[in-house]
Parts: C-alpha cells; sequence; structure tokens
C-alpha cells in the first residue's frame, strides 16, 4: 500500500485541532550512553495518554452521520478503550467500551469517566469478541478495531509525520510492535515524508508474533502472552500487516529485564513516567547501540498509562 504525502497531510490537517502535537525530548545522557543522537517522540503526554487518541480520532471523524448517531464499540483492555471514549465524546457520539474483567481498575476508572457504557466479560479473546458482537448487533453500533483499521492506521501515521517533519534528518525511527497499527501508520509516514529514514520494529521476546511474522510472510500467533508490556499482548491483522510486509525490514526483541531497564532509564533521565509497552522501542535501542551507532534515532514512546504504585523498578 501507498498512501500519498498529500493524503497523510489531510488526514493531519483534519486531526489537528483534536489532538496534540506531542514534544520531542533529547537528553545527553543517553545520547552518550547510545553513541547517538536521539529524539523521543512523547505520546505519553497525548490526551488521554498514548498514541491511540490519534487512532480513535480519525476513525469517529470519518464516520458517516448515520453511524456517528447510532453509535461505536471496541472492545480493548487500556488504552484504545480510553482512547476511543474520550474521542466519542469529545464528538458527542456514543460509545460502547467492553473490557476484560482483569483490566488495570485505574485504566477501568479512566473509562468510565468519560461513557456510561463500560460493559466487562471474561478475559479470553473470545470472550471479548463474543460480547463486542451481541452488544453491536442489538445496538445497531459501528465496530472499530484498536488496530487493524486502515482509519486507525492512518491516524496513527501522524505520530512520524509530526516527528519527519520536525526531524527530517532521521536515519531511524523505532517503533513498538502489538497490534500493528503504529508500526504500519509509522511506516506509511515514513515512506511519504522521508527518502532515507527506516522504521525498524520492537516487540517482547515473550510476544515475538510479529517478528515471527515477518519471517514467515504469514501472521503468526502467540501462545503465551506472559509480559510486563501488557499493551502489546494482541497479533497483527489483515489490514496492517501488508502493509509491515511492504516496508519493515527487521524487528528487534527484547526481554523483560531490558524493557524494565529501558523504563528506569527513561524515569530517570527525562523525569516521565511511561508504561512498559511504551519502553520497549528505547530497549531495542539500548540492545542494537552498535547498529545504531553515530545515527540520529527517533524513539517513539506510545503511552505513559501506567499506576504509579505498580512500577517494576
Amino acid at each position: 500500500m501507498n498512501i500519498s504525502r498529500k493524503s497523510l497531510d489531510i488526514v493531519k490537517s483534519s486531526m489537528s485541532k483534536y489532538v496534540i502535537n506531542t514534544p520531542v525530548l533529547k537528553n545527553k545522557e543517553l545520547n552518550l550512553i547510545c553513541d547517538s543522537e536521539i529524539v523521543f517522540k512523547c505520546e505519553n503526554f497525548q490526551k488521554s495518554g498514548s498514541f491511540k487518541f490519534r487512532a480513535a480520532t480519525n476513525a469517529i471523524l470519518n464516520l458517516n452521520e448515520t453511524d456517528k448517531k447510532n453509535g461505536v464499540i471496541t472492545h480493548s483492555s487500556g488504552n484504545f478503550a480510553q482512547a476511543l471514549a474520550l474521542a466519542s465524546k469529545n464528538q458527542n457520539i456514543s460509545s460502547h467500551i467492553v473490557m476484560p474483567k482483569n483490566a488495570p481498575n485505574f485504566k477501568k476508572n479512566a473509562v468510565i469517566k468519560t461513557t456510561d457504557n463500560l460493559i466487562e466479560c471474561k478475559s479470553t479473546l473470545e470472550d471479548r469478541e463474543k460480547t463486542t458482537t451481541e452488544i453491536q448487533t442489538k445496538y445497531n453500533l459501528t465496530f472499530i478495531h484498536p488496530s487493524n483499521d486502515l482509519d486507525v492506521i492512518l491516524g496513527n501515521s501522524t505520530v512520524v509525520s509530526e516527528l519527519i517533519q520536525d526531524h527530517a534528518d532521521l536515519d531511524y525511527i523505532l517503533c513498538p510492535i502489538g497490534g500493528g497499527g503504529l508500526i504500519a501508520g509509522s511506516a506509511l509516514a515514513c515512506n511519504a515524508y522521508s527518502n532515507k529514514c527506516e522504521i525498524i520494529g520492537v516487540e517482547p521476546l515473550n510476544v515475538n508474533d510479529a517478528y515471527r511474522s515477518l519471517k514467515s510472510k504469514k501472521i503468526e500467533y502467540n501462545l503465551k502472552t506472559d509480559t510486563i508490556a501488557d499493551g502489546l499482548r494482541t497479533n497483527l491483522g489483515d489490514i496492517n500487516f501488508p502493509i509491515i510486509l511492504d516496508y519493515i525490514k527487521s524487528i528487534i526483541c527484547v526481554n523483560e529485564d531490558e524493557i524494565i531497564n529501558a523504563m528506569k532509564l527513561i524515569f530517570d533521565k527525562l523525569n516521565i513516567l511511561i508504561e512498559p509497552s511504551s519502553a520497549v522501542a528505547f530497549a531495542g535501542l539500548l540492545k542494537e547501540k552498535e547498529k545504531f551507532k553515530g545515527k540520529k534515532v527517533g524513539v517513539i514512546l506510545s503511552g505513559g498509562n501506567v499506576d504509579s504504585n505498580e512500577l517494576p523498578f
């Protein structure tokens, strides 16, 4: 898939009054540690606390009038739940959010603040999808997938379009991979806005389905989801995976200790708190320092929705 710069400019323009052009942070000590020039795109400062608000906003803005009137639904354990609830409220559209019972309470509480329609279900993907389908059918709602939806992907593209427009000389951008929506949007934007920058994915070793999918050229799945990076426990989809195959050449896998170390370094040196899923991208840079030596590297800090009472360090 190839999306023109003009088309992505239109997406960015339409969203501009709703989303934050998030700040970029730098740190000399981290540059020395990695022997590269690093710019951190801080989506933890985005509305609802993550890049997912961009995705949800673009999806909401592209609904037809009938769908707006009927309302929307999604299932999510956290960030997209918060993002869609807020984006819908901003446009006076009703939202139904299905969340597993084992979702963190602080994330459930954030959703409750913006919608009256929070539905809890059993914690399996099968139950989430079944509950969502039942409610969608009952109320004639439009389902918006957290990552496998073109409007979601194009909304996510604005993270990298902003970053490259401010830092056109980037050699690489490191991006965490979960459901594939962010890296697919990042790849489309990188292709449209730069002729030298490469997007590299990073994911937890314990849930390295994207790494295996890139190797096999087909969507692979995880038998277990044992990672601290709870936002990356999901799988790629049939819409974002072809984009990933077209543009992504390599994916770095990082272990749990490397994720926690990256999270702590960001806290110590940048004085910001990010969630483990967000720390994965920086963990990839730390692990593969030699590859990025002397290069200018963008790192997407995808979100900061973490319970400060349950930090892993």
